[in-house]
């Protein structure tokens, strides 16, 4: 696996670990890293972002703690989670994240068509922003 896959971003304001554990999941679901594939070591990868190690192993242990990861000692972490399990777990998070937006909406008197407008206008956006990053 090539460490330049995994990167975080210094001026985001989400935790460093958050974010490692959001590429990592992200470079699962793309097809990056397989299961079955080794991540770097926390070490090589610790060096590589200019992070401290203590970061990067917090974030392994909350992907092993999930399932997403095994860490066998001396031997390094493993990609444990096929992509269908990871695409269901990341689908619960994001209905359980829009139940809420869903309630705010209700509650400050937007309509559930105007609901699904708002989040087809965010869905067509991101994608348009997908295609020019890749062009």
């Amino acid at each position: 696996m090539r460490l330049q896959c995994i990167t975080v971003d210094l001026r985001d304001r989400k935790q460093l670990y958050e974010q490692l554990i959001d590429n990592i999941r992200h470079l699962i679901l793309s097809g990056e890293i397989k299961p079955g594939e080794k991540l770097p070591s926390v070490r090589n990868l610790a060096k590589e972002l200019g992070i401290n190690p203590n970061t990067i192993q917090k974030a392994y242990n909350e992907l092993e703690r999930e399932g997403v990861i095994l860490t066998l000692p001396g031997r390094g972490s493993v990609v444990l989670t096929e992509t269908d399990e990871l695409r269901r777990k990341q689908l619960e998070k994001i209905e359980e994240t829009l139940t809420g937006i869903a309630r705010e909406a209700e509650m400050t008197g937007i309509t559930g068509a105007e609901f699904l407008q708002a989040a087809d206008n965010a869905w067509k956006k991101t994608n348009a922003a997908e295609k020019e990053e890749n062009e």
